[in-house]
């Protein structure tokens, strides 16, 4: 779907199964003006106003390898983030070597996201 001229992205989409992290997204992404979703993957349709697609690699890193095409393809121009525990170097490597811009760790996502979201 292409980005209307005259909307603004205006949502974080956040793919993972974490319910309870999920919700202190939702608090920071609310405090900044932003709609939240949350899902399993990217929906098929109203992809429009995503600004910012948000991957746990704790529960979704499975979506790493085809998530850069699938955000490129459905909203290109959301920021795409990852996160996952700083001892699973792997998965934050296969991340970053995917070419997901911005990969953090659990910690680093908890205490930046409001910033994140801010900016």
């Amino acid at each position: 779907m292409s980005q209307d001229r005259d909307s603004t992205p205006d949502s974080v989409m956040m793919l993972s199964g974490d319910l309870l992290f999920c919700s202190r997204v939702k608090a920071a992404a609310t405090a900044a003006g932003l709609q939240f979703r949350m899902g399993g993957q990217l929906p098929t349709e109203d992809t429009d106003n995503i600004a910012y697609v948000v991957l746990d690699l704790s529960t979704r890193s499975g979506l790493t390898s085809s998530i850069v095409g699938l955000c490129h393809e459905k909203c290109p121009n959301a920021k795409l983030i990852a996160y996952g525990p700083h001892v699973d170097v792997n998965k934050l490597h296969a991340a970053r070597t995917a070419g997901i811009e911005t990969v953090l760790s659990n910690g680093q996502f908890s205490s930046q996201m409001q910033s994140i979201f801010d900016s």
